[in-house]
C-alpha cells in the first residue's frame, strides 16, 4: 500500500482533507515537520471530521527523523512536484512506494527533490495556475496510484 508524506504542511485544513482521504483508503499518513500549525488545530480537526481516529498517521520531527524511519522500511520515494520529471499517469507505481508532498507555498524542498528515487508532476494549464491545492494535489497522487495497483479502499 502506497503511503501519503507531506513535508512541513503549512494550512490545518488541507492536512485535514488530506488525513481524510487517507482514512477513507486506508493509507497511511506521515506528517514530517516543522509543522506550520498545532495538532490541535480546530480548523485541522474540523477538516477531517470525525474521520482521526481512521487515520493511521506517524509524526516525524523532520526530514532526518523520517529519512531515518523511512530507510528501515524500505521503498521508493516518489516527489510530487511542478518539476517532475514525468506526468504523474505515466509513472508506474509499486507497493511500497511513499508519496511525497511539499509545503503550500515552497513545494517540497530542493534537497528532498534531490533524495528523491523519482519526480512526478500534475499536468495543468501553468500560464493560469502555478500550482494546484495541496489536497487535491495528494487525492489525485494517492488515487493514481491506487488505480494501478487496482488496490480497492475498504467498504465496510
Amino acid at each position: 500500500m502506497p503511503q501519503v508524506v507531506l513535508v512541513n504542511p503549512q494550512i490545518p485544513p488541507n492536512t485535514g482533507n488530506i488525513a481524510r482521504t487517507c482514512a477513507a483508503t486506508n493509507t497511511p499518513l506521515h506528517l514530517v515537520g516543522p509543522l506550520g500549525f498545532e495538532l490541535s488545530d480546530r480548523y485541522l480537526k474540523r477538516a477531517g471530521l470525525d474521520y482521526w481516529p481512521h487515520v493511521d498517521l506517524t509524526l516525524h520531527d523532520d526530514w532526518a527523523a523520517f529519512a531515518h524511519y523511512h530507510q528501515r522500511q524500505g521503498g521508493r520515494t516518489i516527489g510530487f512536484s511542478t518539476s517532475g520529471r514525468c506526468s504523474y499517469v505515466e509513472f508506474g507505481y509499486q507497493d511500497d512506494d511513499w508519496l511525497l508532498f511539499g509545503s503550500e507555498t515552497d513545494g517540497l524542498p530542493e534537497s528532498v527533490l534531490q533524495s528523491c528515487d523519482q519526480t512526478v508532476y500534475i499536468p495543468m494549464n501553468r500560464v493560469a495556475v502555478r500550482s494546484l491545492n495541496l489536497s487535491a494535489s495528494a487525492a489525485i497522487g494517492l488515487y493514481e496510484a491506487l488505480r494501478q495497483l487496482q488496490l480497492q479502499p475498504p467498504t465496510t
